[in-house]
């Protein structure tokens, strides 16, 4: 049985996962690196130290989820952490186009359902795809943990208000994805709850990462910060809860 607290953190070869990674293995965890392309994910393991070990997981296939699973298993006996962060913002958005000239093209009235259907594959199914596999495993933890990297666009509360920042590309790709994953998060807090494991959502930040063609304004540094806050607070913390850094709640 592993003696350090074992994470794992999905889609962590890159941008925010990897510097959530990096973060908890210098908190003295075995960090799990999950990643599509497993070459990617070793290089990440190697720049992270000893204590990262890469994960071969495509969170949109149940053979490479099972066999993840069953790789913790065998290896490490449990998961104490499960970080899901994993997460694609489109499939067909053209070079140069902007956010919000994207978003014109995902509105209700002209999405391309096949388009929303692959982002939420990945940003809603694959986690509870995940969640559910990695579940019997973090039962196996004295005091486990899941953390769901969510966006403030998914706030339905904020984009009902005409003054928010973001209202105008809120759409049913991924914004809505994200209004999802805060229903699981909800829907796995309740679940959990009477075994004490905790379940919550937290936001980055609009982060310059691969995701938003790295348009974004804050760092990856700035943009891991809440979620390894979350990931590492203490048992009397609380559970069912969506934040941005430092412990600001987000509406839901």
């Amino acid at each position: 049985m592993q003696d350090k607290p074992v994470a794992l953190v999905t889609g962590a070869n890159q941008g925010i996962g990897l510097q959530i990674a990096r973060d908890l293995a210098a908190r003295g965890l075995t960090v799990l690196v999950g990643s599509r392309n497993l070459e990617r994910g070793e290089a990440a393991a190697t720049e992270i130290g000893p204590d990262a070990h890469a994960l071969e997981l495509d969170v949109t296939n149940q053979a490479s989820i099972t066999a993840a699973a069953e790789r913790v298993r065998n290896e490490f006996g449990r998961l104490d952490l499960l970080i899901n962060n994993a997460a694609i913002s489109n499939t067909n958005r053209r070079p140069g186009q902007s956010v919000e000239e994207y978003g014109k093209t995902t509105r209700p009235s002209n999405v391309s359902l096949d388009e929303m259907r692959a982002v939420w594959d990945t940003n809603v199914f694959g986690v509870l795809a995940i969640y559910q596999a990695m579940l019997p495993l973090l039962r196996k933890a004295p005091a486990a943990r899941i953390v769901n990297v969510s966006s403030g666009v998914g706030s339905l509360t904020s984009n009902s208000d005409p003054a928010f920042a973001y209202r105008a590309i809120f759409g049913p790709v991924y914004p809505a994805s994200k209004t999802a994953l805060n229903a699981l998060t909800v829907a796995m807090a309740i679940e959990l709850e009477p075994e004490g494991i905790k379940v919550n959502a937290v936001s980055p930040g609009f982060t310059s990462t691969n995701l938003n063609g790295y348009a974004g304004t804050e760092t990856v540094e700035e943009g891991a910060r809440e979620a390894v806050r979350v990931a590492l607070s203490g048992p009397d913390s609380p559970t069912g809860t969506f934040t941005r850094w430092e412990n600001e709640t987000i509406p839901w």
